[in-house]
């Protein structure tokens, strides 16, 4: 059986929003991703295009935006992708600074096994975001 024959050693994740502004305001501005472009795509979507190492986070806002909204609830809340990790080696720093900003952070810092640290944030489409620092 093939396997996948990886050009790229990191996944590109497509976040469709119904609110641009908002969310390049948590990925950009609150998280510092950088941001590297802006593209009209076919049928009048946008997409800009933020960069997390290797990861290129798309926040797609169509021109109709889509009648349905992400479950909430976080982890527990539906099936499906319900969360996506960045490792840190700030975890605290970054936890201190979103909640200045008024970030909703569902699971504040948390050992999770010897040596690793977690947290999860809230986007404003209610997509959860986990930061993780290894300490060892």
């Amino acid at each position: 059986m093939p396997a996948l024959a990886l050009a790229k050693s990191a996944i590109d994740l497509g976040l469709v929003t119904r609110d641009a502004e908002a969310m390049l305001a948590f990925y950009r501005d609150i998280l510092g991703l950088p941001f590297e472009a802006t593209l009209t795509m076919p049928g009048g979507t946008v997409m800009h295009r933020l960069t997390c190492g290797e990861t290129v986070v798309k926040l797609l806002q169509h021109q109709k935006t889509p009648d349905s909204a992400p479950a909430p609830g976080g982890i527990t809340g539906a099936t499906g992708l319900r969360y996506f990790t960045i490792s840190v080696t700030n975890l605290t720093e970054m936890l201190t600074h979103c909640a200045a900003a008024g970030v909703p952070i569902p699971v504040g810092q948390t050992e999770i096994r010897p040596g690793v640290q977690i947290a999860m944030l809230e986007d404003p489409e209610g997509n959860w975001v986990e930061l993780l620092e290894t300490t060892r």
